[in-house]
């Protein structure tokens, strides 16, 4: 049963965070904003990269990023089977879920969005399913970002060493909802691993017990 709750799980993500990027790529321009409300807004970007904006230079550098999230995805997936048929705690298997989930949001757009888009960059909004075909070829794709929280703006103090005085805004990366359920996956498992792994803690201590029992009785 829970093999059905994974796939659940892991369809939910897949089609919010794909309708949402689907969305602001055909309705906005590149660096669009949409405010939803005074601490959030949509705002359009695009990640060739890595996290944090780090790139691999080059067609080469892509191609291995591209490759590495596969590889990654059919690792997760693996993974993401063994617990369920090695009867792994819910929770765990929930949040390995969530982060499997956000994995393959992101390998999607990688993958395909530069074969089915055309470019953000020329001033005007992408089309989905261009006749010219799409801004690059497979696995050279970027990844749409949009989610924007800048909660509050602020100054550091002026003591302090490289940063003093300058301008600072929390919270400044804009991300997606596949960045969003990986985030949320390891943070579940940080905060409950005592949890998630205490009945197989319980189960490895069992047979100590037991033989220390017998002897016991022996003496």
């Amino acid at each position: 049963m829970k093999g059905y709750k994974v796939v659940l799980i892991i369809l939910a993500v897949l089609i919010i965070d794909q309708a949402v990027k689907i969305w602001v790529k055909t309705h906005m321009l590149m660096g669009e904003e949409i405010s939803i409300t005074n601490w959030w807004r949509l705002h359009f970007t695009e990640n060739p990269g890595m996290a944090f904006g780090m790139v691999l230079p080059g067609v080469a550098g892509k191609l291995f990023l591209s490759i590495f999230r596969l590889a990654a995805v059919v690792g997760g997936g693996w993974y993401v089977v063994h617990l369920v048929r090695t009867k792994a705690h819910w929770g765990f298997i929930t949040a390995c879920s969530l982060i499997l989930a956000g994995a393959i949001g992101n390998m999607i757009d990688g993958a395909f969005y530069g074969m089915i888009f055309s470019d953000s960059y020329n001033g005007t909004i992408a089309q989905l399913f261009p006749k010219g075909g799409g801004y690059a070829g497979f696995l050279q794709g970027h990844v749409v970002d949009m989610m924007w929280f800048p909660l509050f703006h602020g100054t550091f103090p002026h003591w302090l060493p490289f940063w003093g005085g300058e301008e600072f805004e929390f919270f400044r990366p804009v991300f997606n909802i596949a960045d969003s359920s990986i985030t949320s996956g390891v943070f579940v498992i940080l905060i409950f691993q005592k949890y998630f792994f205490v009945e197989e803690t319980k189960t490895e201590q069992e047979p100590v017990s037991v033989i220390n029992h017998e002897q016991h009785l022996m003496v």
